[in-house]
């Protein structure tokens, strides 16, 4: 069997709107937001989810209790779907930031990690999610990195290519995680 996992990310932030990389400082929704989170509960209500799993990051939990205020599904906090940590540069100005991605596959933002330990994260996550999981529906609400990295791991794609030209964001990005994976191309 497999696990069928949809991919969120959370939901608008005044620091996105303002142009801001949080990274892992908590990020507050804004008004957006707020309805963004609502929308994605109004968008989702029927999709059989035997779980939801977020990012233990402010924004992202936030996304969660608004968009399934009366769980079920349940709502488990997790660690290593947290974004990519800039170090130094978390709330800097988010051009500074891009314009250092592909410098930061392998070698971690001064004081951070690199995109590559974010990989790192979310494969441990999708082991131990193929571990418990297997057969079910996951609702995995996380960051920019953490889609990446599943577009790297799920889907195949070069780590180098997916932070050249990142997928444009939806309403949603659809992976199945075979329950026989093999390790991965990290």
């Amino acid at each position: 069997m497999a696990v069928e996992i949809v991919c969120e990310t959370h939901a608008t932030t005044t620091d996105n709107e303002a142009g801001i990389a949080t990274g892992w400082l908590p990020g507050e929704l804004s008004e957006l937001g707020r309805r963004q989170a609502r929308e994605l509960g109004e968008r989702r209500p029927g999709d059989g989810f035997a779980a939801v799993f977020v990012s233990d990051l402010h924004r992202a939990v936030r996304t969660a209790r608004i968009a399934f205020p009366d769980a079920p599904p349940p709502i488990y906090q997790d660690i290593r779907l947290r974004e990519c940590n800039y170090g130094d540069l978390n709330g800097s100005p988010m051009p500074l930031v891009a314009a250092q991605r592909a410098r930061r596959i392998d070698e971690p933002f001064p004081g951070g990690q690199s995109y590559r330990q974010v990989v790192g994260a979310t494969d441990a996550f999708l082991h131990d999610l193929a571990a418990g999981w297997d057969g079910s529906r996951i609702l995995v609400i996380a960051h920019s990195a953490n889609r990446w990295a599943l577009e790297h791991l799920l889907a195949g794609r070069p780590l180098e290519d997916v932070l050249d030209a990142p997928p444009a964001w939806r309403p949603g990005w659809y992976y199945t995680l075979p329950a026989d994976r093999p390790a991965s191309p990290r």
